[in-house]
């Protein structure tokens, strides 16, 4: 598999760099624990965001700490109301 990173596409080189540093390792498994890690930390991450021992505001703070450029977590809060 290639990965693009000429032209507009040269920030990728950077992320995957950063990722080989991060893990310590070369990039090519650097970019597969990123690819297995992601999806495991949204999941964690979403569980946590629907705890219901933490306050709107806590809830907010994690999701705006937690939220990356390909990766945001948005909490809101459901009121419903039914006339008769």
């Amino acid at each position: 598999m290639r990965i693009r990173t000429d032209g507009d596409k040269a920030y990728r080189r950077d992320a995957i760099e950063k990722a080989s540093r991060f893990y310590d390792c070369n990039k090519t498994t650097a970019v597969v624990s990123a690819c297995e890690d992601v999806p495991q930390l949204v999941r964690a991450a979403e569980a946590v965001l629907e705890r219901d021992d933490l306050t709107m505001q806590q809830k907010r703070e994690i999701a705006a700490t937690l939220s990356t450029r390909a990766v945001t977590f948005e909490v809101t809060e459901i009121v419903d109301a039914t006339r008769e």
